[in-house]
């Protein structure tokens, strides 16, 4: 497949957005449980929803340059009975709407509780947002990462790796964001985020890896023979059928050669899983407050590539026709 640029920022950007979220509300369930000291509410809770609440935003930018009629992206949304982007497209405003609301009840301080479960555990309305919240960044993580999987005849995305990775890659990110803003802001939460950062890159390399190996080993059901529907046991292609590129030769083919391909797969691997908790178990022994924000760049860097390897890996079908421009 043909990776679009639009489409690589948009996953990005929303699955480290949503990634940290989940962080900062982690961390005041956290603090709730007294597992972690209290934080300002503005300018942790506040400031770092904001944050997540711009790369959502951003995210949802891109997609509108993957349109071809972006006035008519509203119309997107109207098969959600049957489509896995439309779902997308009416939870992603939901969740970026609630994380914005969880961002403004910190920030206006609007924290007084409405009752207490068991004189333990004080219930707020940012406790209750941060709940709907989660749901809907939980629901977004699985309709992103099912409208490549539920694709039957691109068996490289038909897997539930392909959310698993989608989901696991987008909080490691955003908790490896939120290591890097406690840095910035001194809180004094760098060793708990990192180590959840550490924690989950580590299992998105186990799960990546395995999707990885899964798709060397596939065994594609189309072939040259089924392509042109002749069972002939020696076929030899000498032309694609037209002198030119075509819509299909743009869109459905990537052009690069294997050991590019294998290239890229270097460079995500060592971007994304390696230098990280490198950068991150580093941070930890020095105390610098400079190393998580290295971790997260260069992480984020490694997903472009990650999440461009993943749509150039998937072989459609139809290039079995269009293979040979000769």
């Amino acid at each position: 497949m043909h990776p679009a640029f639009s489409v690589i920022f948009l996953t990005t950007l929303i699955g480290a957005g949503q990634g940290l979220f989940l962080a900062l509300f982690t961390g005041q369930l956290y603090a709730l449980a007294n597992l972690l000291p209290q934080q300002e509410d503005r300018y942790f809770y506040g400031m770092g929803s904001d944050l997540a609440v711009l790369f959502l935003g951003l995210g949802l930018l891109a997609s509108f340059f993957h349109l071809g009629h972006p006035e008519r992206a509203w119309r997107s949304a109207a098969q959600w009975r049957t489509s896995w982007l439309s779902r997308e497209v009416i939870i992603l405003p939901a969740a970026l709407g609630l994380i914005a609301l969880y961002g403004l009840i910190h920030w206006m301080q609007w924290t007084q509780p409405f009752f207490v479960i068991r004189e333990a555990l004080p219930v707020d309305a940012s406790l209750i947002v941060g709940v709907l919240a989660m749901l809907a960044v939980f629901a977004l993580y699985i309709a992103t990462g099912m409208i490549y999987a539920c694709i039957r005849f691109l068996q490289e995305w038909h897997s539930a790796l392909t959310v698993i990775n989608y989901a696991l890659l987008g909080i490691a990110s955003g908790f490896t964001f939120a290591a890097a803003f406690s840095a910035w802001i001194g809180n004094g939460l760098v060793g708990f985020y990192g180590t959840w950062a550490v924690i989950l890159t580590l299992a998105a390399a186990v799960t990546r890896s395995a999707a990885l190996i899964r798709n060397r080993r596939i065994k594609h059901k189309s072939n040259l023979q089924t392509a042109i529907g002749i069972r002939h046991t020696h076929i030899q292609q000498k032309a694609q059928g037209a002198m030119g590129g075509s819509f299909n030769t743009r869109e459905y083919m990537h052009h690069q050669s294997p050991d590019f391909m294998h290239k890229v797969l270097v460079v995500f691997m060592v971007l994304v899983f390696t230098l990280p908790i490198l950068l991150l178990a580093a941070s930890y022994w020095l105390a610098s407050p400079y190393l998580p924000a290295a971790a997260f760049v260069v992480q984020y860097l490694g997903l472009l590539a990650e999440r461009w390897y993943f749509f150039a890996d998937a072989r459609h079908p139809q290039n079995l026709y269009y293979q040979s421009v000769a």
